[in-house]
């Protein structure tokens, strides 16, 4: 899995993912997130294609997001089930998310 590229893009100033892809391997790897406020985002949606199962994909993206978190100093909301149940495997990044692990979020309503 040396091959995997992996990236930040925004596709508006909201919304982004967190890309990854592999050469000569069809598809993307995603994380795609909202920005919900000041030094906050919601890790929304985690997709891995066919092509790219079974290589730790998720995985890497995700560890990829926390990093960005740790670096930029914004906490995540954590909407999709992969992100939350990862979260709740690993209880010790805390400090990133904006519930604890297990807790399901909510999101108030200057966030929606």
């Amino acid at each position: 899995m040396d091959n995997l590229v992996m990236a930040k893009e925004d596709r508006d100033a909201r919304h982004g993912r967190y890309v990854g892809r592999m050469e000569g391997i069809a598809g993307e790897g995603e994380i795609t997130f909202t920005r919900r406020g000041e030094g906050v985002i919601s890790a929304d949606h985690t997709g891995v294609p066919e092509t790219m199962a079974g290589k730790g994909v998720a995985g890497k993206l995700l560890a990829f997001m926390l990093d960005d978190a740790r670096a930029n100093g914004f906490k995540i909301i954590p909407i999709c089930p992969y992100v939350r149940g990862q979260y709740e495997k690993h209880p010790e990044w805390a400090e990133l998310f904006t519930t604890k692990p297990g807790e399901k979020p909510h999101l108030s309503a200057s966030q929606v």
